[in-house]
């Protein structure tokens, strides 16, 4: 199936039922096609060609879904946004893209139209609420668009597996936003393979909580609908929109990133709540250590699986579900597999390389950089010919993330390459720190980070975010490592805060903590 066809074949699979839960609207397959093709006619009507960038800055929202569709079937790039990145950041990010059109609400939106209304080259903004409140003719009603599109189908544009589909910039962890561009073809082989991973079929529903502008969650718009599931859409998160949208029987599956699965577990009598249609709880963007896997299981009552990926790769490359012949395995040790970062997807090759260029044994102790390669991985950066061919080694994707590598091929991630500590000459990863710390009962989650220290180079140091009600200090949490790690690996500093800074996938920054420590 090509992937523009795939809302087209869930239409035809799926005539009649409810698809797609959001707020008030309940659509159907049907209904949301014609939809997304009025949209797709909308846009070209409004100066998008096949390639045109069109960026959405949304909340999670069945307009979202139409979008996606809608900017595929006409051939445009589809470029989702953070609502919340500063004007400066977006509109550096709006311009890079070549932003043609832009797809908004007010919510998300009307803070940032001072900059962006001067934005050079932009030629209509839809908007999904009421017009603005002053007059520019860009301006035009979403709804009011799809209204005046006609009802026939639109042609879908043929653009083959190597055009761009989707330009994700990337969170900014490590500095200015670049975009990472995802083709056709990486987006229909990586439904093929995720699909099969998962057992997605058309029982599948699955719940848009995650940001629908990020991969964690975007995702699944392609999956669920190749298999002909439904969709149901919590606008923002909020861990008490979140459990009652798993409580309502209409989410059987959901990814979450890890500080949503923090926050939720802060949530009281999570035992006693009814989640007997969730069947597959998973998480990523960092790795979960096992006591939080301890606190999930019995929580949710359901199976958890840990993902690996990047944007770069579409986004999945592993997952912590044990293979086949693993059933019979003690409870024990198929919990020591969900809490790995886990086993490669089929169709993807992952590699885990030592400094000499050759891959580490499987003994979960060597440390190696994973290299990624494969149908889903992107064929580079937007108009950054450098920083592409820096990234890639013969093919292969160099990710910059550490791991091991266990004798039955999980990998498990023990640190990012540039978030490795050196301290007096001995090598400290942060997820260690971060793990030996999770085994105190009060801390809920805790980056660990390398300060600069005249004596030792680096001094481990540490930012904890502990549960209510508060009482351990800095020392007792020292106190606590000591007796879990190795002397050098003991944080010489410790600080106790409310919230970890985070990005819009919810990955810690650790760079602007090594600017407040």
């Amino acid at each position: 199936m090509q992937v523009e066809e795939i809302l087209d074949e869930a239409a035809r699979r799926r005539p009649t039922g409810e698809a797609v839960f959001c707020g008030g609207a309940v659509l159907t397959y049907p209904e949301i096609r014609r939809r997304a093709h009025r949209l797709s006619a909308a846009l070209s009507r409004m100066g998008a060609t096949p390639e045109a960038r069109v960026a959405i800055l949304h909340r999670n929202c069945h307009r979202f879904f139409e979008s996606y569709f809608a900017a595929l079937h006409l051939g445009a790039i589809l470029v989702p946004l953070n609502p919340r990145l500063a004007a400066a950041e977006m509109k550096l990010i709006l311009e890079d893209a070549e932003v043609s059109l832009i797809i908004s609400e007010p919510s998300t939106f009307l803070g940032l139209a001072p900059v962006l209304r001067r934005l050079a080259g932009l030629k209509g903004i839809l908007w999904t609420g009421p017009l603005p409140p002053f007059e520019d003719p860009r301006f035009r009603s979403y709804e009011e668009e799809i209204s005046r599109s006609p009802d026939e189908d639109v042609t879908p544009a043929r653009l083959g597996d190597a055009s761009p589909a989707h330009l994700y910039y990337t969170s900014g962890s490590t500095g200015v936003p670049k975009g990472v561009v995802l083709t056709r073809g990486n987006l229909a082989a990586h439904v093929d393979r995720v699909t099969e991973e998962l057992g997605i079929d058309g029982s599948a529903a699955w719940g848009h909580i995650a940001p629908m502008f990020h991969l964690a969650d975007a995702w699944a718009v392609w999956a669920v609908t190749a298999a002909g599931g439904t969709h149901a859409f919590l606008a923002e998160y909020s861990a008490v929109g979140a459990l009652s949208l798993l409580e309502s029987g209409r989410v059987s599956m959901t990814n979450l990133v890890p500080t949503m699965l923090y926050r939720t577990l802060r949530e009281p009598a999570l035992e006693s709540r009814d989640f007997s249609r969730l069947k597959l709880l998973m998480s990523g963007g960092a790795p979960m250590p096992a006591e939080t896997v301890l606190r999930l299981l019995p929580a949710f009552r359901c199976e958890y699986v840990q993902t690996y990926g990047l944007t770069e790769t579409s986004p999945f490359l592993t997952f912590s579900r044990p293979r086949p012949g693993m059933e019979a395995w003690p409870a024990s040790e198929q919990l020591r597999i969900r809490c790995t970062t886990g086993f490669p997807m089929r169709g993807v090759e992952v590699r885990v390389v030592g400094e000499d260029g050759a891959e580490v044994p499987k003994d979960g102790k060597a440390v190696g950089e994973i290299w990624a390669r494969g149908p889903t991985v992107t064929p580079g950066y937007w108009k950054r010919p450098e920083e592409t061919a820096a990234a890639f080694t013969e093919g292969w994707l160099r990710t910059g993330d550490l791991a091991v590598v266990g004798s039955e091929g999980y990998l498990t991630i023990v640190d990012r390459k540039k978030d490795q500590i050196i301290t007096g000459g001995e090598k400290v990863y942060s997820l260690e720190v971060e793990n030996a710390l999770a085994l105190h009962p009060e801390v809920m989650e805790s980056a660990v980070v390398g300060l600069p220290d005249a004596d030792l180079g680096e001094a481990v140091a540490a930012v904890v975010v502990l549960k209510e009600p508060r009482s351990a200090t800095p020392e007792d949490l020292i106190g606590h490592c000591r007796k879990h790690l190795t002397y050098f690996k003991v944080p010489k500093a410790i600080e106790i805060v409310n919230e970890l800074p985070k990005t819009g996938s919810g990955k810690t920054l650790k760079r602007v903590l090594r600017t407040r420590l």
